[in-house]
């Protein structure tokens, strides 16, 4: 299943990617006690790159919130590519947004709206609360996926995106307070066929590459994400990342807070 990370700082929510099922998940959470995220709250969207899992959930984050309140247009940080991908959404739900709009509901104008910002290495995005640099990962040619750093008033958090290991990265990431980063289990992957393994470890990460990269790197916390296990297990996994890796470290669940 695609992924989602939401950093909230306060009141403030930044969503890291758009796996299916965010915006139910974003409830929960505010049921449980995480104001910042209250669906109607959803307005700042970073996009990694533009694989479906990664952006599946995209109508659901543009027009849901709208429905339930939203006021602003959702802002929506991503590679070259994602003003298309945008743009197309909005045509592909004009026949709800014009049915809402001038109709009997009671709805804003603005809040189901989405604009795109595309971005390439570098300062990406900044407010008051949070300074966003991107950096170039490898997950494939002929398109720029990348992976973020967050620095808020108190904490660094680096969310690696989709990635083999990528050395030239880590001096950016040396020291962060939280280090969210895929993986797929060792174990699972020599389970596979030939095609599908050439193909995970020129695009992701395993857990013995992952051990490895954190304790070059030192976080204070990693959370494992993006899990690919393939018949293994999650104390298979934590196994081959503490074979080079002795800090703490955490399976990423849904609903989890780190």
């Amino acid at each position: 299943m695609g992924p989602c990370t939401a950093i909230t700082v306060g009141d403030r929510a930044y969503i890291i990617d758009c796996g299916p099922g965010l915006v139910r998940r974003a409830q929960q959470a505010y049921e449980q006690g995480i104001n910042a995220l209250k669906v109607s709250n959803l307005d700042r969207l970073f996009l990694t790159h533009l694989h479906s899992d990664h952006t599946i959930g995209l109508p659901d984050i543009i027009f849901t919130p709208w429905v339930m309140g939203r006021e602003k247009p959702l802002q929506v940080y991503g590679p070259k590519g994602t003003q298309h991908l945008v743009d197309h959404v909005n045509k592909a739900y004009s026949a709800d947004i014009h049915a809402r709009t001038c109709g009997l509901e009671p709805i804003n104008l603005t809040g189901g709206r989405a604009e795109a910002t595309e971005f390439s290495e570098g300062r990406c995005y900044e407010d008051d609360r949070v300074q966003v640099d991107a950096f170039g990962v490898n997950h494939g040619k002929g398109w720029e996926p990348f992976g973020f750093k967050f620095t808020t008033p108190d904490r660094t958090i680096v969310v690696s995106g989709d990635t083999s290991p990528c050395p030239e990265v880590y001096d950016l990431w040396q020291g962060c307070d939280v280090l969210v980063h895929e993986v797929y289990s060792q174990k699972g992957f020599d389970r596979r066929e030939p095609d599908w393994q050439k193909y995970h470890s020129a695009m992701h990460t395993s857990g013995l590459q992952l051990g490895e990269i954190a304790a070059q790197v030192q976080p204070g916390k990693l959370v494992m994400t993006h899990l690919l296990l393939w018949g293994a297990t999650e104390n298979d996994l934590m196994d081959e990342v503490r074979q080079h890796f002795d800090g703490d470290v955490v399976c990423g669940q849904d609903l989890g807070v780190y």
